[in-house]
C-alpha cells in the first residue's frame, strides 16, 4: 500500500460522560484504501471513537479530520465552535456508517430506503438514485428485494441493505460499528462476505469489531483499545498472534478460551 496523506486523523481525542473518561487522548491516522480493525472488550471506548468521527458524539478534546478538514468544528478566535447543521451534513455525506441495529426505516422499502438521502441530501435525480440503488443491491447479493420492507428481511439482510444505503452516498470513508453483533450466526458469514468484497475494491473501512478471524483476514492494521486508549496497535499478525502487550495477550486469550469452550459444547 502507498502511504500518502492520512483520509482520516484522530488527534488527541477524549471524551467524558460526567466523571467517566471514555476516550484519552487517542491518536490514529488511516490512510486511504486501508482497512483498520478495532478489537477490546466491552466499555473500552471502541463505539465512541468511530462515532467521533462522523461528530456523532463530539469529542470533549481533540480533533477529527477528514481529508485535512476537521470535521463537526472549525476554529475561530482561538476557540473550536461547531459548523453549521448544514456543512456538517454536507462533511458526512463523505462519511458512511453501518450500526449493529441497522437503522433501516421501517415504513420505507429497501428500495426506498437507499435512495432517500442521496435525493434529499446531494439533490441526485430520482431515476439517477433508483439506477444506483439497483446496483448497490444486487452487488450486496439483494437482488429482487426492491420492494421487500426491512421487517420482512432476516438480520443478515437488513445489514446487507443497511450497507448498499451507507454506499449509495458514494462515501470516502466506511465506518462499521461491529455490524454482525445483532445477528444469528447463521448470518453473519452474509455480511462479511460484503465486507470483504468492500476492501478488496480499495473502499477505506474502519470496523469495530469482535470478530477476530475477520481482523485477520482482512485489516490492513489492527488496533487493540481497553480504558479508552489504543494500547497496541500493527499488522494483524503482530497484534493478533504476537502481541506485545500483556493486556492485548490476556484479551485474545480469554476470546479464544471462549471459542474452545463453545466448540466443545
Amino acid at each position: 500500500m502507498t502511504r500518502t496523506a492520512p483520509i482520516v486523523q484522530l488527534e488527541a481525542i477524549s471524551k467524558h460522560y460526567g466523571p467517566l473518561q471514555v476516550l484519552d487522548a487517542v491518536e490514529l491516522e488511516v490512510f486511504p484504501a486501508e482497512v483498520v480493525c478495532i478489537i477490546g472488550p466491552s466499555g473500552s471506548g471502541k463505539s465512541t471513537l468511530l462515532r467521533c468521527v462522523n461528530h456523532l458524539e463530539r469529542p470533549d478534546g481533540g480533533v477529527v479530520r477528514l481529508n485535512g478538514e476537521i470535521v463537526g468544528v472549525r476554529e475561530s478566535r482561538g476557540q473550536l465552535v461547531e459548523v453549521a447543521p448544514a456543512e456538517l451534513a454536507r462533511q458526512r455525506t463523505e462519511i458512511g456508517m453501518v450500526f449493529q441495529s441497522f437503522n433501516l426505516f421501517g415504513h420505507m422499502t429497501v428500495l426506498e430506503n437507499i435512495i432517500e438521502a442521496p435525493i434529499q441530501v446531494l439533490g441526485t435525480p430520482r431515476a439517477e438514485a433508483k439506477a444506483h440503488a439497483r446496483q448497490l443491491l444486487e452487488w450486496v447479493r439483494l437482488e429482487g428485494k426492491e420492494d421487500t420492507y426491512p421487517r420482512q428481511l432476516s438480520g443478515g439482510q437488513q445489514q446487507r441493505a443497511a450497507i448498499a444505503r451507507a454506499l449509495a452516498m458514494r462515501p470516502k470513508v466506511m465506518l462499521f460499528d461491529e455490524p454482525t453483533s445483532a445477528l444469528d450466526p447463521e448470518t453473519v458469514g452474509e455480511v462479511l462476505s460484503v465486507m470483504r468484497r468492500l476492501a478488496s475494491e480499495g473502499l477505506t473501512m474502519i470496523v469495530v469489531t469482535h470478530e477476530i478471524d475477520f481482523a485477520r483476514e482482512v485489516a490492513d492494521r489492527v488496533a487493540f483499545m481497553d480504558g479508552g486508549r489504543i494500547v497496541e496497535m500493527g499488522p494483524p499478525e503482530q497484534v493478533l498472534d504476537a502481541p506485545t502487550q500483556e493486556r492485548t495477550r490476556k484479551f485474545l486469550s480469554r476470546i479464544l478460551n471462549t471459542r474452545a469452550d463453545a466448540t466443545e459444547a
